[in-house]
């Protein structure tokens, strides 16, 4: 049976999730004290530095996992190259490097290449989704697909086998189903090695709005209800057939990834810190001096 991970798409959006107080240096160590998985989404906007992730990688337990998002001029994004993005390959490169410290602390999960809306089911586009997982050959490289011509029709399992010809990592989601620019729940296992479903929200009336911010967009907190509606999916389809499953929440408004993921993860059994009316978990309580000084 597999290993399930859950946590949130990024780490530091969730304001209300964190104690009053609490130096921004510090919230990834605090979030990895209930989560053992977070997907880096940052990477997405721009390229980061290499010392970046050594210290991501330092400042978590040695079972943390981060799921790095690739950068958008690799993932067809940028409709013309940016200034000094021109070669591609070397774009590419240079994101290898960034994320090598996670590789060298085992921590590196999976590559995420999420395609846009506009990415259809073409023959030129199954040739660039087959370079991206061949430069990473080594790797575990997720594909999330946007349009629904990757699923609509005959399409669905010829995506999935071509997916599994690549032994790449299919992404499950739970969005709103409304247009192309949107896909069916789909729930396969493409690599034995990894599963992951990303949680959208349900907002349908501001899927396709042009937002200021992300949380904008995905406004939505799940009930339990909705939550449970995976579980046949999780116990029966993916964790079987997955080594391990990444369950993530990208409904990132407040502190609603956080609540939801913890509702998740009660669902399923996993353990989870007591919380408070908001759903999110209570401060540790700070010890005494007088305990402080009985440590030394």
């Amino acid at each position: 049976m597999a290993r399930i991970r859950v946590g949130t798409c990024a780490w530091s959006d969730h304001e209300e999730y964190y104690p009053p107080g609490l130096p921004p240096r510090e919230r990834l160590s605090y979030y990895a004290r209930h989560f053992s998985l977070v997907e880096v989404d940052s990477t997405f906007y721009r390229l980061q530095p290499a010392r970046w992730f050594e210290s991501w990688a330092e400042r978590t337990p040695p079972d943390f996992r981060f799921n790095v998002k690739a950068y958008g001029a690799m993932t067809r994004h940028h409709r013309e190259p940016r200034p000094g993005e021109e070669d591609v390959v070397e774009v590419f490169r240079r994101f290898d490097a960034s994320v090598q410290p996670l590789r060298e602390a085992g921590k590196l999960g999976a590559l995420h290449f999420q395609f846009p809306p506009w990415f259809t089911c073409t023959e030129e586009a199954r040739a660039w989704v087959r370079f991206c997982r061949e430069f990473f050959a080594d790797d575990l490289v997720a594909v999330e697909f946007r349009h629904v011509s990757w699923f609509r029709g005959e399409s669905r399992d010829a995506t999935l086998e071509f997916l599994r010809e690549l032994r790449a990592v299919h992404v499950a989601c739970d969005a709103p189903q409304v247009g192309t620019g949107t896909v069916p729940q789909v729930v396969a296992v493409t690599d034995p090695r990894l599963a992951i479903v990303r949680f959208h929200g349900r907002n349908a009336q501001t899927w396709y709005v042009k937002a200021t911010t992300t949380a904008q967009r995905f406004d939505y907190l799940y009930s339990q209800e909705e939550l449970a509606e995976w579980l046949p999916a999780i116990r029966d389809v993916l964790a079987p057939g997955a080594a391990e499953v990444h369950l993530l929440m990208n409904n990132n408004r407040a502190n609603y990834a956080v609540r939801n993921a913890l509702d998740l993860m009660e669902l399923l059994g996993l353990p989870t810190p007591p919380r408070d009316e908001r759903g999110v978990p209570l401060p540790p309580v700070r010890p005494r001096r007088t305990e402080q000084l009985r440590l030394f």
